[in-house]
């Protein structure tokens, strides 16, 4: 292994040279113009030659000085160069979240002021899809999966649970409209949302009817009167929030409506619904600002991380 001369007399030779001055190099490096001149004349004893022409004035570079001040200024510039890199990746640089595409709009877009202001370094790229990406291929840093239960072998970090409401804009129903029997909802259009065809607990109006036949006693065939349905969930909103149908929706989704009143609920009945998780790799290199994204989501949920435990790690099985 060669050996190399001190770091500090590699800094003071380059600052000098650089400058062309011991003082000024002084001054960028926060010492004395003795301390500048000691490190370089280590320096000239390592390299057993001369570096400057020191006199007559002013300040020069000899030969030897000529030939390793550029190795020395483009070696430092390459070391700021990557170190600020490695800084960017775990305290900025670009974090890649994927969320349902309902879920992106609805939820993440609207509060991504509120990231901004608190990490303006860590940028994000916001994937929307319904298709499940692939963390270990690197497809996105971070998944916010929409399941019943968290996935397995990944940690991952409830944000959120939601339930499903039947729920319809008051332009269509009536300012006054509270609460509507199930044959009063047959009245209106009905709006659905596709889902996964095995999930039998799907929040559909097939669902709703069933349960609603244990607190009615006249309930009609809801799920075959439903005049639009979406396969996009997202579009499904949409359509109750402009007053085209009554729909059952997530209370995490349809939130601000529903604080608002642009949105009514008409039915005490709700459907259970799903966990949205934060998931993302174990040991995932850019783990300080996963975590900070999920501390971020929590605080934004209305949640708190629980005390002692790391924001990034699985998260307990929810009873359901």
């Amino acid at each position: 292994m060669q050996t190399l001369p001190p770091l500090g007399a590699l800094r003071s030779f380059e600052a000098a040279a650089r400058h062309l001055s011991f003082k000024k190099a002084a001054v960028e490096l926060g010492v004395t113009p003795t301390a500048i001149s000691h490190q370089i004349k280590l320096l000239e004893r390592h390299c057993g030659r001369p570096l400057f022409r020191r006199r007559p004035r002013p300040l020069a570079l000899t030969e030897a000085g000529e030939r390793l001040f550029p190795v020395l200024r483009d070696g430092f510039a390459t070391f700021a160069e990557t170190l600020s890199t490695i800084r960017e990746d775990e305290a900025g640089g670009r974090l890649r979240i994927t969320a349902t595409n309902a879920f992106a709009a609805r939820w993440l877009v609207p509060r991504l002021p509120l990231w901004r202001a608190v990490h303006p370094g860590l940028k994000l790229d916001i994937i929307g899809t319904d298709a499940v990406l692939d963390l270990g291929a690197g497809e996105a840093d971070i998944a916010i999966r929409y399941a019943r239960r968290p996935p397995r072998g990944m940690p991952a970090v409830e944000l959120a649970r939601d339930r499903f409401h039947v729920v319809a804009s008051p332009a269509l129903v009536g300012e006054a409209a509270v609460q509507l029997s199930p044959t009063g909802l047959a009245r209106y259009p009905l709006i659905e949302a596709e889902w996964l065809p095995g999930d039998t607990n799907a929040p559909t109006w097939g669902r709703w009817q069933r349960e609603a036949r244990a607190h009615h006693e006249s309930v009609p065939d809801l799920a075959g009167l439903v005049s639009m349905r979406f396969r996009e969930e997202l579009h499904a909103i949409e359509a109750v929030i402009a007053g085209q149908g009554i729909g059952i929706c997530s209370d995490v989704l349809i939130g601000p409506e529903l604080a608002s009143g642009a949105v009514r609920r008409l039915s005490r009945i709700a459907l259970p619904g799903y966990g949205f998780y934060a998931v993302s790799l174990p040991g995932h290199p850019r783990r300080a600002a996963i975590a900070a994204f999920v501390e971020w989501a929590l605080d934004c949920a209305g949640r708190a991380p629980e005390a002692g435990r790391d924001p990034a790690a699985p998260s307990p099985q929810p009873s359901l």
